[in-house]
């Protein structure tokens, strides 16, 4: 599990296709505290480590794990900045909202607006996830914890403040680009719960 609060930002450093697609992720994380099988979220997307060097880490990504997030439009070329997490720790501050970095699709940035300060980003979620979005409510992009300011349809907004722009890869973000999304926890069971109803 994760809280969507970024700690490190990455880089891809080499992508090799071997069956499953392996990634070699640049880090600032003290890798000798990181163990073989821990789990890090990679721009939001679960993945395990399998190796292990002074500043880097690689991880395999499922076929289905590409199909699903932004890998399988970008395929993360060397280079490609990514937001890093590493799992919550019982104890830990939870400062953003319970993420489980299973991504459920890929969003679409469809305009981008400074306001003051801040930027103001309308992305387009695809059909099937538009309706576990809610004002208000708690959406992971890019693995980062974010509160929806408006719905239209399957479009939302989202707001991002100086902070989050430069402490995550926020900053380099433009219209077009593809996001992974994870929707909200709760907002799945409610769902799913009322489909029982």
């Amino acid at each position: 599990m994760f809280t969507g609060i970024i700690t490190d930002i990455g880089a891809v450093r080499e992508t090799q296709q071997r069956g499953d697609l392996r990634a070699r992720i640049g880090t600032r994380y003290d890798t000798k505290g990181i163990d073989i099988g821990a789990s890090i979220a990679c721009d939001g997307v679960c993945l395990t480590v399998i190796e292990l060097g002074s500043d880097w880490f690689d991880v395999e990504i499922s076929a289905e794990t590409v199909s699903k997030t932004n890998i399988g439009v970008t395929h993360w070329p060397a280079g490609r900045r990514l937001n890093l997490e590493r799992a919550l720790k019982v104890g830990d501050e939870l400062g953003g909202h319970i993420v489980s970095g299973h991504v459920d699709g890929v969003a679409e940035i469809i305009a981008m607006k400074d306001e003051g300060d801040s930027t103001r980003v309308t992305l387009r979620a695809p059909e099937a996830l538009a309706k576990f979005i809610a004002s208000k409510g708690s959406v992971a992009l890019n693995g980062t914890s974010l509160t929806v300011n408006e719905v239209n349809g399957a479009e939302f907004g989202i707001n991002f403040i100086p902070h989050t722009k430069v402490a995550t890869t926020w900053g380099d973000a433009k219209i077009g680009d593809a996001v992974n999304l994870e929707i909200d926890t709760l907002a799945r069971y409610v769902a799913r719960l009322h489909e029982w109803g």
